[in-house]
C-alpha cells in the first residue's frame, strides 16, 4: 500500500510532465483568409511607396537560417525543420518598414528528431509533399512595434499544403551593417491549412504547432 502511494503520484507527474504543450505562452498567429488578387498599380499602399531605386533586395543565407517546428501529443514533442529553403529580404529606403520578406521551403526536406517520423511527414498525413512540394510565405505589410516588445508586426500570406491563409505575427529584426537578421516564434493550428491527421486514439496530436524562423540576409558591401 505505502508503495503504491508512491508510484502513484510519481506516475502522474511524469505523465504531466510528458505532455507539457510546446506552445503554451507562445504568441499566437491572426489567421484570416488570403486577400484576393488586386491590380498591379494597387498592390502596394501609396504611404510605402517608394522612389526608383530605393528597394534593396538581399537574397537570405540559407546556412545561416532555419524554418522549423514544434509539434507535439500526448506523450511528448518532436522539433524539426526544412533543411532547403530559399528567400529573400527587400529594404525599402534601407528599412525592413515597408519592406518584404519572401520564403520558400522544399517540403520534401523536412528532418525531424526522429527519422521514423520524417517519413510519416511527408506523406499525405501530414506535408503530402508529392502533391505540394514547396511551402511559402511572402509578406504585404512589415511594421515597427508587436506583441510582447516584438520590434516589427509581419502579416502576409502562407500558402502551406495548398491552403492559403493570411497569417499576421511578431518578429524580432535587426537592421545591422553586415546583415539584416530577423526571428520569430509564433503559433498557428495545423487544421487551418487542412492537415488534419489525428494521431492514435491513445496519443492524439496537438492541433496547435509552433513555427520557428531565424532568418540573416547579408547586406552587399
Amino acid at each position: 500500500m505505502i508503495i503504491a502511494r508512491i508510484l502513484v503520484p510519481a506516475a502522474l507527474m511524469l505523465s504531466l510532465a510528458a505532455c507539457e504543450d510546446p506552445t503554451k505562452d507562445k504568441p499566437r498567429a491572426t489567421v484570416s483568409s488570403a486577400a484576393p488578387a488586386q491590380p498591379a498599380a494597387q498592390t502596394q499602399p501609396a504611404a510605402q511607396a517608394q522612389p526608383a531605386g530605393a528597394a534593396e533586395t538581399l537574397p537570405l543565407d540559407v546556412a545561416a537560417s532555419t524554418v522549423g517546428f514544434v509539434g507535439s501529443k500526448v506523450t511528448g514533442k518532436h522539433e524539426g525543420k526544412f533543411e532547403k529553403i530559399s528567400g529573400s529580404i527587400t529594404l525599402a529606403g534601407g528599412k525592413v518598414d515597408g519592406g518584404k520578406i519572401a520564403i520558400v521551403a522544399d517540403t520534401s526536406s523536412v528532418k525531424t528528431d526522429a527519422e521514423k517520423l520524417d517519413g510519416h511527414l511527408k506523406s499525405a498525413d501530414f506535408f503530402d509533399v508529392e502533391k505540394f512540394p514547396k511551402a511559402t510565405f511572402t509578406s504585404t505589410q512589415i511594421k515597427a512595434g508587436g506583441e510582447g516588445g516584438a520590434t516589427h508586426t509581419i502579416t502576409g500570406e502562407l500558402d502551406l499544403h495548398g491552403v492559403k491563409k493570411t497569417i499576421s505575427f511578431p518578429a524580432n529584426i535587426t537592421e545591422g551593417e553586415g546583415a539584416v537578421s530577423g526571428t520569430a516564434e509564433f503559433v498557428i493550428n495545423r487544421k487551418d491549412f487542412g492537415i488534419v491527421y489525428p494521431g492514435k486514439q491513445d496519443d492524439l496530436i496537438r492541433d496547435d504547432v509552433l513555427l520557428k524562423l531565424s532568418l540573416k540576409a547579408p547586406r552587399k558591401s
